[in-house]
This record gives C-alpha cells, structure tokens and sequence, in this order.
C-alpha cells in the first residue's frame, strides 16, 4: 500500500500535506480501498470554519457514505472542484488529483497529533 512518508496521517484515514499554513487535505489510499467504487463527494464550502475532529465533507461510494473529519482547526481555502465531475479521481489519484480541500489552518500545533506514515502504516496494518 502507498503511504507517502512526506504526509501526516489521521486515525479516520484523512492524509495532510503541510505548506506553511495552508493544508491540503485527501482520503488515504487504504480508506478509497475500503471505500470502493466512489460515486459522489459533498464539497465543503470555501471559506466555511472547520473545527478539528469536526465533519466538514461526505464521500458516497458504491458500498457505503462516509464522513470526512478534519484533521486541523481553519478555514477552507480552496476546493477540488474536478471532483463534481470526477469522483472517482479519489480512487485513481488519492494523493495528487484526488484531493478533497485546502484548509487555512488556526492552530498548526494539532499537527503534532496527526501520524507519520510509519505510524500510519502500523494502523492499517493492524486493521487488516
């Protein structure tokens, strides 16, 4: 399984790639597996306030729908809006084109409770 060791993972499978303070945020590559096919992805508005551990997205896939949390307290900055038409560039492309959105972030000490990919990689493991 890919596990990009550049990114910070979370427990809800959600990948971050830090830029100053500006957070792009995407669905792992075990999560889009776990997920299946996905058929459809609930956009957050930008600019809407986001609250650690708080769900601000929704991925509908062929099995099930399932939240999306965010890992870090801001304000989203930007969407992927290929995604309305593409949803299933989480499936092909999770940690490029597959994108889900760019948070500002408030806090950037929640960071440090996010995972390494080695942290992240004992999970899935465990989980498998």
């Amino acid at each position: 399984m890919n596990i990009p060791s550049e990114l910070r993972y979370s427990t809800d499978h959600e990948w971050v790639r830090v830029d100053g303070d500006i957070v792009t945020i995407g669905i792992t590559e075990y999560a889009q597996d776990a997920l299946g096919d996905v058929v459809f992805v609930e956009m957050p508005e930008p600019g809407a306030a986001v609250a650690v551990g708080a769900t601000f997205s929704e991925v509908e896939s062929t099995k099930s729908v399932s939240d999306i949390y965010a890992p870090v307290t801001g304000s989203i900055s930007a969407v992927n809006d290929a995604l309305d038409s593409q949803p299933e560039l989480l499936n092909s492309d999770p940690y490029g084109e597959g994108w889900i959105c760019r948070i500002t972030m408030t806090d950037p000490s929640e960071l440090d409770a996010l995972m390494d990919a080695e942290a992240y990689r004992a999970l899935t493991e465990g989980s498998s």
